[in-house]
């Protein structure tokens, strides 16, 4: 199935998608599910209960696949993790966490995507929170746990993060840097231990 489309652009297939087109549906939600996994995974790191966020993920994706149009400005990646992003959020406020809840201020870091993307994520916060000056107080707050992030991982753990927010599974995690798969597991726990420390500390 995945061969018939491997040739065509996005633009190509979400076109015969939209037209009632199931196979190319799944070829897309198959193909860029890695952007629901990395979410999710740093949705991980800072206490997500991620069995339910992955299904919100994967909501987000197919909404973006029914509604993006050919003269989007955004290309369909930026498109794709924004209705992702949007569709967690949601589901985020939706719950019944605490108020100052670390979830209740996502914002996802290790981010590497162009300034576009950064503006669309940018009104997706303003819309989640009609407050200028918190959305602020939020990006600031992130920035500053990025960087103190930085300080408090080990070589080991810099290493792992990056490579585990891309979706690797510990096993080619490991393969990659030469260590067992136990020692990434061991990793990510510490990490994600320093996360929530981080989070919860920048919180108060």
């Amino acid at each position: 199935m995945d061969g018939e489309f491997q040739n065509l652009t996005d633009e190509e297939v979400i076109r015969l998608a939209g037209q009632g087109n199931q196979d190319a549906t799944e070829y897309m939600l198959k193909k860029y599910s890695p952007l629901v996994k990395k979410s999710i995974r740093t949705l991980y790191l800072i206490g997500a209960d991620t069995e339910d966020l992955s299904q919100e993920g994967m909501i987000g994706l197919f909404k973006a696949v029914q509604n993006y149009k050919d003269d989007n400005t955004a290309s369909f990646y930026t498109f794709a993790k924004v209705c992702i992003d949007r569709q967690i959020y949601s589901a985020i406020k939706a719950s019944n966490r605490k108020k100052h809840s670390p979830l209740n201020t996502y914002i996802s870091f290790y981010s590497k995507g162009n300034e576009e993307e950064a503006e669309l994520i940018e009104n997706l916060e303003a819309d989640r929170n009609s407050n200028p000056e918190h959305v602020v107080l939020d990006q600031e707050n992130t920035s500053r746990i990025e960087e103190l992030l930085q300080s408090h991982l080990s070589k080991m753990e810099q290493e792992i993060l990056p490579l585990y927010l891309e979706g690797l599974s510990y096993a080619e995690i490991a393969e990659q840097i030469g260590k067992q798969p136990k020692s990434i597991d061991n990793a990510v726990q510490r990490i994600r231990d320093k996360v929530k420390k981080l989070y919860l500390e920048q919180g108060k």
